[in-house]
């Protein structure tokens, strides 16, 4: 299983959690730093549009991990719950085009 770390205990806002996403998945250099940005991006990891530095395989999935949780959890509880969110959102757009889900949030 591919895996993508973030460090919570550097995101603090959505400024700091942009730009850990930005190194950690390698997003383009223009990654528009949303959440919009952000499910774009993570929508096409099994296509070769190169918004990711990952390419799944048609039933890989890309496990999120996010060490020090609970430094995020308390400086950004919306941002978890937004990320959980996303998450489950394009998961559904996969699933909506007959794919199995392709991400997997880990909170550490």
């Amino acid at each position: 299983m591919a895996t993508a770390e973030l460090n919570g205990a550097a995101i603090t806002d959505f400024t700091t959690f942009h730009n850990e996403c930005r190194a950690a998945f390698g997003f383009p250099d223009t990654y528009g730093g949303t959440m919009d940005a952000w499910v774009d991006c993570l929508s096409y990891l099994r296509d070769e549009d190169g918004m990711t530095k990952f390419r799944l395989k048609p039933n890989e999935v890309l496990e999120i991990v996010i060490t020090n949780a609970a430094a995020m959890q308390a400086a950004a509880p919306d941002i978890v719950e937004e990320v959980a969110y996303c998450i489950g959102g394009i998961n559904e757009r996969y699933e909506d085009y007959g794919e199995k889900p392709a991400l997997k949030l880990t909170l550490r």
